[in-house]
């Protein structure tokens, strides 16, 4: 008897073990979780790809002012050569309500749809 409680028991464990084996991974090939594990890959390649875009801009920069600081001392050009980029443009964050997109001083942008009005 003790012999078929022992097996009883160990069927059951493994029935419960494949079964939960078989569910996760059938959750794992659900059309959202393609997608989102798809996702996450391709944010993950795109930090890398990011990191190491940003890593070889760096090291043109010190390179190029390396090459410029070298250039000046063979040319006898004594102009100090800064590792700095120049600082990014900004756009306005207000519109310019007196442009001629406005009309008798609306708020609202009026397009033409005339392709060959501006030109």
């Amino acid at each position: 008897m003790f012999r078929r409680t022992f097996w009883f028991t160990t069927g059951v464990a493994a029935g419960v073990w494949a079964t939960t084996k078989v569910n996760r991974k059938l959750r794992q090939l659900t059309p959202e979780s393609v997608a989102a594990t798809a996702a996450n890959k391709a944010l993950e390649a795109g930090h890398r790809l990011k990191d190491r875009a940003v890593g070889f801009a760096l090291d043109v920069r010190d390179n190029m002012a390396q090459r410029e600081a070298e250039l000046g001392e063979a040319l006898g050009i004594d102009a100090p050569v800064g590792p700095e980029l120049p600082v990014p443009r900004r756009h306005a964050a207000i519109e310019n309500h007196n442009s001629p997109k406005y009309v008798d001083g609306s708020t609202y942008p009026t397009y033409s749809y005339n392709r060959n009005e501006d030109h």
